[in-house]
């Protein structure tokens, strides 16, 4: 491929960088895009998998047909096998009428399946008969249907562990890896970075009016050295922060350093991450008990709401008081029944904020935001996109 096909396609699909591997990778995913063959996308949260699939798509023969992108982290166990496969009516108690599935509604096109490693076992194996047969039922049928559909997943997992913890199936797991396309950490393309931030910090500053930002010597230099934990999506919000807190956008490598989570900035955030300064110490305990808090006070206050009223509006015999119960070490207060509103919008502010933090001091990585918050990683994604994080 010549320079300026690759070129011409970074362009399109808003890739940014001269890596090697980077061009390698786009090299294979144009070459394995003439055939059926599934592919699975590999590597870390927030290295940019997402453009893999848009390329296989657009240079192969189902360019014209559809294209739908599936995130499996983020759809509750319970419902992933109608949203892949479809239900029929009263397949189950909310099914009241017939939906088609992303393999019906694909059909001739191609299908992204994002986080396919949080698939569960059951899906799995109706995952494994499709892409064999091209066959599936929809749940509550016994029809078969047929759907000609290319599959390409991506995961940010081991899968070789999940493998071994008997998480992932090993058959699926071959089935997908016909072709695998390794995207590069960006800390294995430090070449990259300053190309990187320089485009975030040209996109934020003309989005917020402010003066163009740039770094010197020292500071590009800084950049590159980073490990980069949460990659480009960590030095995408590394950009923002300094573009929109800095008054100064002449940035150096004192002031960048502020920003960076190294290990003795880490130390003065509330939520900090095990290391030899902190005496390897893990906040997650304590994580978990401020989210607990947060979360047994909301379920109480909807259970106060449903008292009150089946409609939400208040009670006209007398005024309502209402305690709510705290942990044993805080002081019970009494909260009014008009009060409830704006005390459940605290509560959601409080729950925001912790993973707001979680997130931050992981670098973005959310399977490890959700263990330190103490619940499941396909809740994170969901909260995450509640709170429009």
């Amino acid at each position: 491929m010549t320079q300026q096909e690759l070129l011409a396609i970074k362009q399109r699909f808003g890739i940014i960088g001269q890596s090697p591997l980077l061009n390698r990778d786009i090299e294979i995913a144009v070459q394995v895009a003439r055939t059926d063959l599934s592919v699975l996308i590999t590597g870390e949260s927030g290295v940019g998998k997402e453009h893999f699939p848009k390329i296989i798509h657009a240079y192969s023969a189902r360019k014209h047909g559809p294209y739908f992108a599936v995130n499996c982290g983020a759809i509750p166990e319970g419902t992933i096998d109608s949203e892949l496969f479809g239900h029929e009516k009263g397949a189950f108690t909310d099914a009241k009428s017939e939906h088609k599935g992303y393999f019906e509604i694909a059909d001739g096109g191609t299908l992204f399946l994002d986080e396919v490693g949080e698939l569960p076992l059951q899906t799995q194996v109706r995952l494994l008969r499709v892409l064999e047969t091209g066959e599936f039922l929809r749940m509550g049928s016994s029809q078969v249907r047929k759907t000609n559909v290319r599959v390409v997943a991506a995961t940010n997992l081991n899968m070789r562990q999940a493998i071994d913890d008997g998480r992932f199936r090993e058959d699926l797991f071959y089935r997908l890896n016909t072709v695998e396309i390794r995207v590069p950490a960006l800390r294995e393309r430090k070449e990259d970075i300053p190309l990187l931030f320089r485009k975030f910090a040209i996109d934020f500053c003309t989005r917020y009016q402010m003066p163009p930002l740039s770094l010197n010597e020292e500071a590009t230099r800084l950049l590159q050295e980073s490990y980069w934990r949460g990659n480009i999506r960590q030095l995408k919000n590394l950009a923002e922060q300094i573009a929109v807190i800095e008054l100064d956008h002449q940035i150096n490598a004192e002031t960048l350093r502020r920003y960076l989570p190294t290990e003795e900035n880490r130390q003065e955030l509330v939520l900090r991450t095990p290391s030899q300064q902190t005496g390897g110490k893990d906040y997650s305990h304590e994580i978990g008990i401020l989210y607990n808090m947060v979360m047994q006070n909301k379920k109480e206050l909807e259970q106060i709401k449903e008292l009150l009223s089946v409609d939400g509006s208040m009670p006209e015999e007398k005024p309502t008081t209402i305690t709510i119960s705290q942990p044993e070490t805080s002081v019970r207060k009494p909260i009014e029944a008009e009060d409830i509103d704006s005390s459940s919008l605290r509560i959601d502010e409080g729950e925001k904020e912790l993973i707001r933090r979680a997130l931050e001091v992981t670098g973005g990585n959310r399977k490890e935001a959700a263990e330190r918050l103490g619940f499941s990683e396909r809740t994170l994604y969901r909260k995450i996109k509640e709170y429009d994080l």
